[in-house]
């Protein structure tokens, strides 16, 4: 007997043939359309696994930060991380400013959850968090 996975693409409340479109296009067009939006159902699955993967990692990241008292962000790495999807958006053609916008929203996310975690780290440690440097 196959195990379901309530989170794969294919769960039982998710309807990979939902269109608005059904009865209005021709059966071929259909089938072609349904074919694509599979592999985009994959594709989106794919993301958020390894959405879900990175935040692991940052939360290690959050862990370390908030036990040496460091802060939250860093915005010489988040400046190179940029920089760096923004070429890998232009090799990949890619709009590079919506990959930019997208990595804005991970870090914004990201620092969100290690301020989180600062917090909770102060509040069992009975410490105060460190003022950021001020230029």
């Amino acid at each position: 007997m196959t195990q379901h996975n309530p989170h794969s693409p294919d769960s039982d409340d998710y309807d990979p043939s939902a269109s608005s479109l059904a009865g209005q296009v021709d059966n071929s067009v259909m089938a072609e359309l349904l074919s694509i939006r599979s592999s985009i159902d994959n594709i989106d699955a794919t993301l958020v696994y390894l959405l879900a993967e990175r935040f692991k990692a940052t939360q290690k990241v959050g862990f370390l930060k908030a036990a040496h008292r460091l802060p939250a962000g860093d915005p010489g790495r988040e400046a190179a991380q940029i920089a760096r999807l923004r070429r890998l958006a232009e090799d990949a053609h890619l709009d590079p400013a919506f990959a930019e916008k997208f990595l804005n929203f991970i870090i914004g996310e990201v620092i969100r959850h290690h301020e989180a975690i600062a917090e909770d780290h102060e509040a069992a440690s009975g410490q105060h968090p460190q003022a950021p440097a001020r230029a």
